[in-house]
């Protein structure tokens, strides 16, 4: 037997017997709709919520919000873009994407988070080579804090994943905060449950 086998051998048979985990408690201490909640950290952090008409076409309505763009992509059926997702053979070719468009999984009112997947990216990159995302959100689908997205499910279920929480930010020693230096430059949630 080697030094090592022999010390793995006591470290096996000297640990304490296994316990469950500790009840995490949901911290539920915060008032006010979730809704309200999320959009004033959304808007925090630099992101925008723009009210959907409640019925019509919600790629009219993205292509009025963005007037300027040429390719818009969209991951969601809800939206049809310009370019579709299907014929990206590689990432790099969604660069010149200037507004891309998702649907959420869940959001978090304490953070103004939404949670992304590579379900609802599709190409993982559309989030981040974009100029700009949309993020089509379920009101619904609004938990309280980060100990409820917790509780979710889909985190666990996805290989990639991501909380996204405004643009891209950076500011430099003078207190500069500049958006969309290393990503996205806007981030806009559209809360719309889905059709």
């Amino acid at each position: 037997m080697s030094s090592r086998d022999e010390i793995l051998g006591r470290v096996r048979h000297n640990q304490p017997p296994p316990r469950s985990l500790p009840a995490v408690p949901g911290f539920d201490a915060a008032a006010g709709s979730e809704v309200e909640r999320f959009k004033a950290a959304l808007s925090r952090m630099g992101g925008k919520i723009a009210a959907a008409p409640p019925q019509g076409d919600l790629g009219l309505f993205v292509r009025a919000l963005f007037p300027e763009a040429k390719v818009i992509c969209s991951a969601t059926p809800e939206v049809a873009g310009s370019r579709s997702l299907d014929a990206v053979r590689s990432p790099a070719e969604l660069s010149d994407v200037d507004v891309g468009v998702v649907r959420a999984v869940y959001g978090v009112a304490e953070t103004g988070s939404v949670w992304l997947t590579e379900s609802e990216f599709k190409v993982n990159s559309l989030g981040f080579l974009a100029q700009h995302l949309v993020v089509l959100l379920d009101p619904a689908r609004i938990v309280g804090n980060l100990h409820h997205a917790y509780r979710e499910r889909a985190q666990f279920d996805a290989r990639y994943g991501v909380f996204m929480t405004g643009p891209s930010a950076t500011a430099d020693i003078e207190g500069v905060l500049i958006h969309g230096a290393q990503g996205i430059r806007t981030l806009t949630v559209i809360l719309r449950a889905r059709d």
